[in-house]
């Protein structure tokens, strides 16, 4: 499992219990979300790349995300270097972008990417599922600065269910988080509708635990 490394601060006050730092989910042993993450080995590799803005976002569900799904990555950038974008593509594997066309790149004019072939479903162990995690503005930019990403098949999500995702401001019911989205999109991938649920199960207890957090600081 490949980790973004956080270094803790050296201050005397980074010591005290409410600042010590969990190694696994790097956020404050207070608010460590640890006690949600419910390991399932997928058959389809995944490949998040985060937006550098999204690391300390504590709604975020990225690094829950990378907690529970065995084998996954979870790389940190905007643009990535081409030589090193390529290699975490390569190996063989069919990658897939989970990534919407819109009309506005239509509008941009950004060339089509390839389609997906539907024979790959019958080996989803031969497949990587590339996950953007950024709000809708930092994963399309995200999209644009890396070309590698342009040239990707696109999985469009299909028939899911209302967003959990409580704790967003704004948020609309299509508006899926990274993790629900790519927990359905491994359902869709593996033919599996029921393998992913305990991910979802996890996901309500992280948005509780947000909720609850929020609700105290407004007291």
């Amino acid at each position: 499992m490949t980790t973004r490394t956080d270094h803790a601060s050296s201050t005397a006050s980074s010591n005290t219990p409410a600042r010590q730092q969990c190694p696994a989910c790097l956020r404050a042993q207070r608010t460590c979300i640890c006690r949600w993450v419910t390991v399932i080995s997928p058959q389809v590799e995944v490949l998040v790349l985060q937006h550098p803005m999204e690391v300390a976002n504590a709604k975020g569900s990225a690094r829950l995300l990378h907690l529970c799904l065995a084998g996954s990555r979870l790389e940190v950038g905007e643009t990535f270097a081409p030589d090193r974008l390529g290699a975490l593509l390569s190996d063989g594997r069919h990658n897939v972008l989970l990534y919407p066309e819109t009309a506005e790149e239509k509008s941009l004019g950004v060339a089509t990417p390839p389609a997906f072939d539907p024979a790959w479903l019958a080996t989803p162990q031969h497949l990587r599922l590339v996950v953007l995690d950024g709000t809708w503005r930092k994963s399309r930019k995200m999209l644009y600065l890396n070309p590698l990403l342009q040239a990707l098949p696109r999985l469009p999500l299909t028939d899911t269910p209302p967003s959990h995702y409580l704790i967003r401001k704004a948020h609309l019911p299509d508006q899926l988080s990274t993790l629900e989205a790519t927990a359905y999109a491994l359902s869709q991938l593996e033919h599996a509708p029921e393998r992913y649920k305990p991910l979802i199960d996890a996901f309500d207890g992280f948005v509780a635990q947000q909720a609850g957090y929020a609700a105290e600081r407004r007291n």
